[in-house]
């Protein structure tokens, strides 16, 4: 009988440390603690406020281009497997510490979702209710965007390896967001807002090869040293009036990409 108990004890803490591993790989650090603590309700909305946050949309825009279905490639299976090494070389990123502070959001497509400046903190660390000293939109920024340069980094070194001409176009805003958790059975950590629909727009509005920015978010990036280029004056769905926006300068913009 006692032996069984064990048996049962440690199987209970097996399941119990999946379920939190599991919980873990799907909600930051701060909000799963609240899950593991019990102390809300589960009926109850978990949101948050910022006010400084750095938003990011990445697409490999020319991966349809390559996916196709035939027998050569395991009907998509081989494209699917090469994305699946693009997206694991970005998530390695996050380990470094520069990049502790940035939140992978999520993957929709061939879409990389990110974020800098949501929570207090370092990733890993234990929750105090007692927040850390926020860090401003200027160092959420300038972290995002060498993020977003380092994953273009990644990208040119796997496009050597594999013999492919992937490219990034990445689109960049920051500001207010409101972050909150959707859903019971399969809990979602997501965020909203106008600064995320412009960094979205950033994206798709923008050219291959090219991270894209507002003016506010140029600005501020000018001032920590990156060189922006203006790209003039673009309209952006959701925008009554025309925003003018700018591509920042990398070390992976070749001469093509740069003709706007």
């Amino acid at each position: 009988m006692e032996e069984n108990l064990i048996a049962e004890q440690e199987e209970t803490a097996v399941i119990d440390l999946v379920n939190k591993t599991l919980l873990l790989n799907i909600l930051p650090f701060h909000v799963a603690q609240r899950y593991f603590s019990n102390s809300m309700p589960r009926d109850e909305l978990f949101n948050e406020e910022y006010e400084e946050v750095a938003v990011m949309f990445a697409s490999i825009s020319n991966f349809m281009d390559f996916y196709t279905e035939n027998e050569l490639n395991l009907n998509g299976k081989s494209c699917l497997k090469i994305l699946n090494e693009i997206i694991l070389d970005f998530d390695q990123l996050l380990a470094e510490t520069q990049f502790l502070h940035i939140e992978k959001m999520k993957v929709v497509g061939s879409t990389y979702m990110a974020a800098a400046g949501l929570r207090p903190g370092i990733r890993g660390t234990q929750w105090e209710e007692e927040e850390t000293e926020p860090i401003d939109a200027h160092t959420n920024l300038e972290t995002l965007t060498n993020f977003a340069i380092s994953m273009m980094k990644k990208l040119s070194i796997l496009n050597q390896d594999a013999l492919q001409e992937f490219q990034l176009r990445i689109g960049i805003d920051c500001g207010r967001v409101i972050a909150g958790v959707v859903g019971a059975s399969k809990p979602l950590y997501d965020i909203w807002g106008n600064t995320v629909n412009v960094a979205s727009r950033m994206d798709s509005t923008g050219k291959m090869g090219r991270i894209q920015v507002t003016e506010k978010s140029a600005l501020i990036l000018m001032q920590r040293g990156f060189e922006c280029q203006s790209r003039g004056l673009i309209h952006v769905k959701g925008k009554a009036a025309p925003m003018k926006t700018y591509f920042v300068k990398t070390p992976y913009d070749s001469e093509e990409m740069t003709r706007f």
